[in-house]
């Protein structure tokens, strides 16, 4: 048998270890927005871009959550439901008097054990994540809008100034929001790349069977995710909101829950696990945010943009099968 390995080796590889995902769709999103910015009225007005940078802030943090989960090969469903009950329920207890740090609390206690739930049904009760997170997802919208809520829509009260006065809080011309966002990435970045923890992480979706065999963790590290995932959702409803003066829960209805799944798998985080960063999560956000923002201008139907959306999807899970191949693992126990 040769020596070398040239003989043997798949030239898929070759053109797979110098591509990368994030460097195509950052170019991408520069170029859809020199574009926009050219030939759409209104895109490049600073009311516009302010709102276009809130967009992209608040999706970005969902997608710091879910991507977080998908590197170590899950991924949660739930996200939206939290964010737009545990929001709608903090309000509720504003307009019933409760203090802000009181209402916080109480709620924030209550995303904490919804993750933790979720967390517990995928590392101990060993039920995929999709069903998990969709179950639990569907329940938490379920029992809000029965149990705790009057409404589709929960309004601030107007004695929360401070509240709303952190929606409308700028530094340098630059929304709140985006430092807000920035600060969540770097975290997640150093947290990710420099701590025993997101080493774990990358590990159990390298190869889950591997790290538990390490001595890692694999049950809480699960655990832990899906609270993480959790606690952005919430902190971006906060933010939402703020800006908003408002929590309206038929955003679970919407489409928002595709557009953080597709900020994931476009930036480039692999959804057979262990790959991927907050990089690329920065880079997907920046794209998908962008475009959404042209469609909205553009005035397309909500149809078409859906239409637009899974053509993305469809294409970037493409590209993801190509640079992230499937291994062994993945092929018996499946992505997600």
């Amino acid at each position: 048998m040769p020596s070398g390995g040239s003989l043997t080796q798949d030239p898929c590889m070759n053109i797979r270890s110098h591509i990368r995902q994030e460097t195509v769709v950052l170019l991408l999103a520069v170029a859809i927005f020199i574009a926009s910015s050219i030939f759409l009225n209104g895109f490049i007005e600073a009311s516009n871009i302010v709102t276009l940078v809130r967009g992209v802030a608040l999706l970005g943090i969902l997608a710091i959550g879910m991507g977080i989960v998908v590197i170590g090969r899950g991924i949660d469903l739930s996200v939206v439901s939290i964010l737009a009950i545990s929001v709608a329920c903090m309000l509720q207890l504003l307009n019933m008097s409760y203090s802000l740090p009181s209402a916080l609390a109480i709620t924030l206690a209550g995303v904490i054990v919804m993750g933790g739930i979720n967390g517990f049904l995928v590392a101990y009760a060993e039920v995929p994540a999709i069903f998990a997170t969709l179950a639990s997802g569907t329940f938490v919208y379920g029992i809000g809008r029965s149990q705790w809520l009057s409404g589709d829509v929960v309004y601030m009260p107007d004695n929360q100034t401070g509240f709303m006065a952190m929606g409308e809080l700028k530094f340098l011309g630059i929304p709140a929001e985006i430092y807000f966002f920035l600060g969540i990435g770097f975290i997640a970045f150093l947290a990710l790349r420099f701590t025993r923890l997101g080493r774990f992480i990358y590990f159990m979706g390298d190869n889950f069977t591997a790290a538990r065999n390490m001595g890692i963790p694999v049950r809480p590290v699960i655990v832990l995710q899906y609270i993480v995932s959790a606690l952005m959702a919430f902190v971006a409803g906060v933010i939402m909101a703020a800006s908003l003066h408002s929590m309206n829960t038929r955003i679970v209805n919407s489409t928002l829950l595709y557009d953080i799944i597709l900020v994931v798998v476009i930036g480039g985080i692999g959804l057979s696990g262990g790959k991927g960063g907050i990089r690329n999560v920065i880079v997907g956000t920046l794209l998908i945010g962008i475009l959404l923002n042209a469609m909205t201008i553009l005035d397309i139907p909500d149809l078409y943009q859906k239409l637009i959306k899974a053509s993305f999807l469809l294409v970037a899970l493409i590209a993801d099968g190509f640079i992230n191949p499937r291994d062994e693992q993945t092929d018996q126990a499946g992505d997600i």
